[in-house]
């Protein structure tokens, strides 16, 4: 084989290193909605210091214009999207009225408060209110010419719709808008935010849409895909088949170049008995795959190399929501503890689900576990503790004569050592995905005298004894060695 050139040593070099700082120093940005049905959630002004100073979340989403939340938002770097309530919407389609608005609403508080949006109403097509949506683009525009005669022409103007907007959307290329509202209504809306430089807000949802055979598609799981014979492409998950609906839509009506906002998207981790599948184990599967897919640069298949402007439906567990499921979305809950990470916490403050009570066997709130899921084979978990074993987690307790070592069984002993795993490199989700064989749980595993880590361990020589950061960080070092080697030499 010929030697590479110099010149292409030092892109491999380059290359490699910006992927490991990416790596190690990547904090996943990212937007929240939030929400305040609830009666028991901290002051705004509390919210505000939390959000800059514990998370790498840079931008909020309100459902109206609580003047509090604007004003603990101002200096804080985190952008605010408001939005106009559906009640107000027709008065607003006069200017005299956008204008009286904008003033109490936005100049008020900007620019103290960066305010990016604002959103007219929410998922007005749903409403069927005919006046209302007739209105709908009207407001729009006044609202954007309130803006521009008060010299503000950062802050941009849209409105969020739900999927219902289209007629068929299996596959992807077949995305429509519905019959009636194409040309009547989204042409004209999809017109004006090409003219306004604004985006088009849309509310996927996967945890609407999935099927119990769909599941791992929704999750951004392994799973089959679906071939779109329309295009060609390939879809690994409902996410992107979502997004590209909604896009071949808008490009069938000559509006392909205008950007996609995502305002609503969500998994609940908990949900009612008849909901098996909405859980904390699948919430934080689908937010936390979320969070790195937007941020990736990958696209979608119709709109590759993109990055999607994204707010996760929701800040808070709000209690005076009517189901579990409602009740549940939250990133965090009132006391500002993680109900689970998505990567958004600075510094690694908080690791992953903070439990609630539970019946049965003790669970001691911020403390979880790994363990293999019931249908995980056993030549999977043995393959699991092999490779646990092989990269120095201590598995002392499980070797014979440690306190772990019975019952002596393959499940036994990778509960243990998968556990050992997790709590040593992370606590992150995919620490405990173990090619989709582990589950996290808040119920404590421990029995007799063997004791299940809740949190990091020491591995057992110096090289696997650094956090994975931490090796990372001295790869960073060998591989800029390298580099300064090549470049003087």
């Amino acid at each position: 084989m010929a030697t590479p050139k110099p010149s292409l040593k030092l892109f491999l070099l380059f290359t490699a290193i910006n992927l490991l700082i990416r790596r190690v120093f990547a904090a996943y940005s990212i937007g929240v909605n939030y929400g305040t049905i609830a009666d028991n959630l901290p002051t705004p002004s509390k919210v505000a210091n939390f959000l800059k100073t514990q998370t790498t979340i840079d931008r909020i989403k309100i459902f109206d214009t609580n003047p509090d939340i604007i004003r603990a938002f101002a200096d804080t770097g985190i952008s605010v999207t408001v939005t106009v309530g559906n009640v107000d919407i027709s008065a607003l389609s006069k200017l005299p009225a956008a204008q009286s608005w904008i003033s109490n609403n936005i100049l008020a508080f900007y620019p103290l408060t960066t305010i990016r949006y604002i959103a007219v109403g929410n998922e007005i097509l749903a409403t069927s209110d005919k006046s209302l949506i007739a209105h709908t683009l009207p407001a729009m525009k006044a609202l954007t010419s309130a803006l521009e005669l008060a010299n503000v022409t950062d802050i941009k103007v849209s409105t969020p719709h739900s999927l219902g907007i289209l007629s068929t959307s299996d596959p992807p290329s077949s995305g429509r808008f519905r019959s009636g509202y194409d040309r009547v209504l989204f042409a004209p809306i999809l017109e004006f935010h090409r003219q306004t430089k604004s985006p088009f807000m849309i509310n996927p949802y996967p945890y609407f849409g999935f099927s119990a055979a769909t599941l791992n598609y929704a999750l951004f799981k392994s799973n089959d895909g679906l071939f779109d014979a329309g295009t060609g492409k390939n879809y690994t998950n409902m996410f992107d088949a979502q997004l590209d609906a909604v896009y071949s839509a808008m490009d069938k009506l000559g509006y392909g170049d205008v950007d996609i906002v995502v305002a609503e998207t969500g998994w609940p981790s908990a949900g009612d008995p008849n909901q098996p599948d909405v859980n904390l184990e699948n919430a934080v599967s689908y937010n936390g795959n979320l969070a790195k897919h937007v941020n990736s640069g990958l696209g979608t298949p119709l709109m590759p190399n993109r990055t999607f402007e994204t707010y996760i439906f929701a800040l808070f567990n709000e209690n005076l929501k009517p189901s579990v499921a409602e009740q549940s979305f939250g990133l965090f809950k009132p006391d500002l503890s993680p109900v689970y990470d998505v990567d958004i916490l600075r510094n690694h403050q908080a690791l992953g689900p903070a439990a609630g009570p539970t019946e049965g066997p003790s669970s001691d709130l911020g403390k979880i576990w790994c363990e293999p899921k019931s249908d995980a084979s056993d030549e999977a978990l043995q393959k699991n503790i092999d490779y646990v074993c092989s990269i120095g987690v201590d598995s002392q307790p499980i070797q014979d004569g440690g306190p772990c070592f019975n019952p002596n069984t393959v499940r036994s002993h990778a509960s243990y050592a998968m556990n050992a795993y997790y709590q040593s490199f992370g606590r992150s989700d995919l620490g405990c995905d173990f090619n989709h064989t582990g589950v996290i749980t808040t119920t404590d595993p421990s029995y007799q005298s063997c004791d299940y880590p809740d949190e990091g361990l020491k591995l057992q020589n110096s090289v696997a004894g650094m956090s994975t950061e931490s090796c990372t960080v001295q790869m960073i070092f060998i591989l800029s060695f390298c580099l300064a080697s090549l470049l003087t030499g």
